[in-house]
């Protein structure tokens, strides 16, 4: 049952409810959850240049990605509105992350859906208890993981996302340094690119996030 709208929730409550979604963030798939403060966002305009030197194959081709997604500066001012969020990782096999296979035949997309998911059900929970205003990042562009083969609806005037209740903006796409949130919270995390072989490599992460209140 939904809660009512109250003006100020009770930072008892908000730290009872935090517990609960760091724990059903495992119980949806996540390897790992972590409760963070807003001081533990990190946004870099580094983090956008990465996505365009080499450019990204999602640059430009979705509402959610840079230059269509919001700015570093944007995403300061969202984040300064915020207490707390839910940091989730979800580890990936090394074989499904790194080496050509699997950057040919793009091995990791279905732990980049299984994020969105987690991330979107977090995100929905946190309304439907209150929080009204609870918002979450994903991994990788939405545009690979649930339209490769057709247009961004949404670029087009009038157009809705179908997806648009699971397809967040990635994480880095507005600037959060994915790596040294990561660190930050605990969790090992490696760069991991197309030279990259599973045998160098414990595992991959994705990560995904839900600032909620």
């Amino acid at each position: 049952m939904a809660r009512k709208i109250v003006d100020r929730i009770p930072e008892e409550q908000v730290q009872k409810d935090l517990e609960k979604y760091r724990q059903r963030a495992i119980e949806l798939g996540a390897t790992d959850a972590r409760i963070i403060t807003a001081d533990d966002v990190i946004i870099d305009e580094r983090v956008i240049a990465k996505c365009v030197y080499p450019k990204c194959p999602g640059y430009g081709t979705n509402a959610n990605c840079p230059p269509y997604a919001m700015t570093p500066d944007e995403a300061r001012k969202l984040v300064n509105n915020f207490q707390y969020g839910i940091l989730a990782k979800l580890e990936v096999r090394p074989e499904h992350t790194s080496g050509q296979e699997a950057v040919e035949k793009n091995l990791s997309n279905p732990y980049r859906v299984k994020m969105s998911e987690i991330i979107a059900k977090l995100e929905a929970e946190a309304f439907y208890d209150g929080y009204h205003l609870a918002v979450g990042f994903g991994s990788g562009s939405c545009k690979m993981l649930f339209c490769p083969n057709n247009d961004c609806l949404v670029l087009t005037p009038g157009k809705g996302c179908p997806h648009r209740l699971k397809a967040r903006s990635p994480m880095e796409a507005v600037g959060m340094d994915v790596y040294r949130m990561a660190t930050r919270a605990g969790w090992d995390i490696y760069p991991i690119g197309d030279s990259t072989q599973p045998s160098e490599v414990p595992y991959g992460l994705r990560v995904g996030l839900v600032l909620i209140y």
